[in-house]
């Protein structure tokens, strides 16, 4: 997916003004920035939730406009940061809506369906509550069911606006797991994170959006500078190797190895 020179608005104010962006397959990049910033309206215009005012988005090489619904679902999945509760429907229900694409209009789930919805589940370990109505879950709960219907459409892009929001930490690191070995599969993973740890420890590229634009691109070490940090996010850090493991990691001058930096 290549987003160019996307400009979007919001009531008469502009919010988005020229991102360029892509999307690899293989990979997961990290939208980071501050509230406000504009991270959530690039995906917004990304799954269709809203027009840009200008520029281009490109999926598999065609305009995501000229695409029907259908069609784009084929390819892209998106999930919301606060996904809505669709009381009524048990969570296997709720995510097997999202096999909807691959099915005619009057055709019903099949064997091979069900498998994939079994799959997902367990992908985000939610397969003890496959039976629970959606109503009695906790938003965290949630948060995963809405990740695994998104992943029953079996996308070839994946976008998640905070997936680890409402998360405990073991499944804010079984999430992000589940997402580089989603990327390790060939599908382009794009995630908007407050938590800069884990963008830093967990994403390939990162794409730093202040202001409505994106103001550096690349891998943690190389965007994620002393000076971008204190300008963007008013912190004092730097990106090192982790002594232990010898991945990416975050240094924030004042805070403990062990607390998440989240703006």
């Amino acid at each position: 997916m290549q987003i160019q020179q996307v400009r979007a608005e919001l009531g008469r104010r502009e919010v988005l003004s020229g991102v360029d962006l892509e999307a690899r397959a293989g990979e997961v990049l990290a939208l980071v920035g501050p509230n406000g910033s504009g991270k959530t309206t690039v995906l917004r215009c990304c799954y269709r939730a809203l027009s840009p005012s200008a520029g281009r988005i490109t999926l598999a090489g065609a305009e995501l406009s000229s695409l029907s619904r259908r069609a784009v679902a084929r390819q892209l999945a998106a999930s919301a940061q606060e996904p809505p509760p669709s009381g009524g429907l048990t969570v296997r229900e709720s995510v097997q809506l999202g096999r909807a694409a691959h099915l005619g209009w009057l055709q019903s789930a099949g064997g091979t369906d069900r498998a994939v919805v079994d799959r997902v589940l367990a992908q985000v370990g939610l397969e003890g509550l496959a039976g629970r109505d959606v109503k009695e879950l906790s938003g965290g709960e949630r948060q995963r069911m809405s990740i695994a219907r998104a992943l029953a459409q079996e996308p070839r892009v994946l976008l998640l606006d905070e997936p680890t929001n409402h998360l405990d930490l073991k499944h804010q690191l079984t999430v992000m797991n589940l997402l580089v070995s989603l990327a390790a599969d060939g599908i382009a993973v794009v995630v908007t994170l407050h938590d800069l740890r884990l963008a830093v420890e967990y994403c390939d590229r990162i794409a730093v959006v202040s202001g409505g634009v994106i103001v550096g691109t690349g891998a943690p070490a190389d965007v994620l500078t002393g000076s971008l940090l204190a300008d963007v996010f008013g912190i004092m850090g730097e990106v090192g190797a982790d002594p232990r493991t010898g991945r990416p990691a975050l240094s924030v001058h004042g805070l403990s190895s062990d607390e998440m930096v989240v703006v």
